[in-house]
């Protein structure tokens, strides 16, 4: 088939048509849809409300009401967060004012424990927490405190507790005032000439023996504690360690000791028996590496033979630093203290 077409010098041309198509019939399959009005008049709002009606753990929900919407927009609650409890996971008016309420209740939590530590804090500066009173350590506590904690990280610490029947001093001591503690310090002060390595300190790795022999006297003041020295007291004979001794600790009492009164011990004795205590484990002064420690000094059933008699008693405890000092020796140190005490010369009183 054929068709007549005019050119353009009015020729008349003859063209093939192009062969005519057969027919397609169309199938319900190969249908175009066509969108109803519904999808039609689906704004992207409209989609983001539905996708708002999924749950977390997605789950679809049915739509929620305009009221519930409009609820949620008044208190800024994102739906989404929300648990619902209405039927197939629905949003209710309930459910929107429960998690508004139960937001309130945390943001309260919070301003509460805020407003508590800065309580807190404001009491501290002032001096108090709660019903308790706070102030700061004097200069005289921190350093015994540094000191204290600088000394166990130091020396290795190790205690030996020796018994001594003070029966014999008891009776030498009738009629004199000498005191217990001078008696001992003399004992200590001589024992210390035998067993130069507790009247020592160490340097590094090497061990430095003092020629002097100065004995530190534990004195407790309202404010710490401080130990003046009883300088050379291995050379002093009884009544003048007394005399020191009694010095010392009146002048610390008084706040009168000097710098110099404090200075160069290489033992020290405390006496925590003059309160009571039956004995302590005392901690080393350093850089000394012994310190004695002692107990109450009174009456106690000791066993005599086969008798049961009342003597007057004490525990000594010595601390010693193991690196430098064994075992072995601290206690021979201390059977020589122990001997000197319980065999007094009278003579030397």
């Amino acid at each position: 088939m054929s068709a007549l077409v005019v050119g353009v010098n009015g020729a008349a041309d003859e063209v093939a048509a192009p062969p005519p198509q057969p027919a397609r019939k169309s199938t319900p399959a190969q249908a175009v849809s066509t969108p109803d009005a519904h999808e039609i008049a689906q704004s992207p709002t409209t989609a983001t409300a539905a996708a708002a009606s999924k749950t977390a753990d997605g789950i679809t929900r049915e739509r929620t009401s305009p009221l519930v919407r409009q609820l949620a927009k008044e208190h800024n609650v994102d739906i989404t967060q929300v648990h619902g409890t209405g039927i197939g996971g629905r949003v209710t008016k309930d459910d929107v004012l429960a998690f508004v309420h139960g937001r309130q209740e945390r943001a309260e939590g919070r301003e509460k424990q805020e407003g508590q530590e800065t309580r807190d804090r404001q009491e501290r500066r002032e001096g108090r927490i709660g019903h308790d009173r706070v102030e700061k350590m004097s200069v005289m506590r921190k350093k015994i405190a540094e000191h204290m904690v600088a000394s166990r990280r130091t020396s290795a610490h190790v205690h030996s507790v020796f018994e001594v029947d003070f029966s014999r001093i008891a009776a030498i001591r009738e009629g004199k005032k000498i005191s217990y503690l001078s008696f001992i310090v003399k004992a200590v002060a001589d024992a210390l000439k035998a067993f130069p390595v507790l009247n020592a300190s160490v340097d590094g790795d090497s061990i430095v023996y003092h020629e002097d022999i100065n004995v530190g006297v534990a004195v407790a003041l309202e404010s710490g504690l401080i130990v003046p020295v009883v300088k050379n007291a291995d050379r002093l004979e009884l009544p003048s360690v007394a005399q020191s001794i009694a010095d010392l600790a009146a002048r610390a009492r008084s706040k009168h000791l000097s710098p110099e009164d404090v200075a160069h011990g290489t033992f020290t004795v405390t006496n925590p028996g003059a309160f009571g205590a039956l004995l302590g484990t005392p901690i080393i002064n350093q850089p000394q590496v012994a310190i004695l420690g002692v107990g109450s000094i009174e009456k106690r059933p000791v066993v005599a033979g086969d008798v049961l008699v009342a003597r007057v008693t004490a525990m000594l405890t010595l601390g010693f630093d193991h690196r430098i000092i064994d075992g072995a020796v601290a206690d021979q140190f201390m059977a020589h203290v122990k001997r000197a005490l319980e065999n007094w010369n009278e003579t030397a009183a």
